[in-house]
């Protein structure tokens, strides 16, 4: 039964059910209308400047950002980030995968990118 029902859009589980017009997650609970587009659910991200952004879209770094890890180094002002991919559950805050030239694949928030 579970193979023709959507998965919950809150936690992802795939045992969802039918509770009249309904559709019930038993895992977290959340209950949404079967009717009701998936987009429709998911809060729109926005950049620094609150344009709403799109997988595919072109960011610009607003402020310098400091790495951590393998090499360290800072993403410099105005760094131009091409084909950004967002993220269905952030992680620690960060709400984009992207490749940055010279750093390679990383996730960044939204609050320090500006749509291009």
């Amino acid at each position: 039964m579970s193979d023709t029902l959507p998965a919950c859009p809150e936690c992802s589980e795939a045992y969802t059910y039918e509770q009249g017009a309904l559709l019930v997650c038993p895992m977290c609970g959340y209950e949404w209308s079967a009717s009701e587009p998936s987009d429709v659910l998911g809060v729109a991200v926005r950049d620094a400047v609150g344009n709403e952004l799109a997988d595919g879209d072109t960011v610009t770094i607003v402020k310098d950002l400091k790495v951590s890890g393998a090499g360290g180094g800072s993403i410099k002002v105005g760094t131009k980030v091409k084909g950004i991919r967002l993220l269905a559950e952030p992680v620690n805050g960060h709400d984009i995968d992207a490749t940055v030239p010279g750093f390679g694949r990383m996730q960044l928030k939204s609050s320090v990118v500006k749509k291009a």
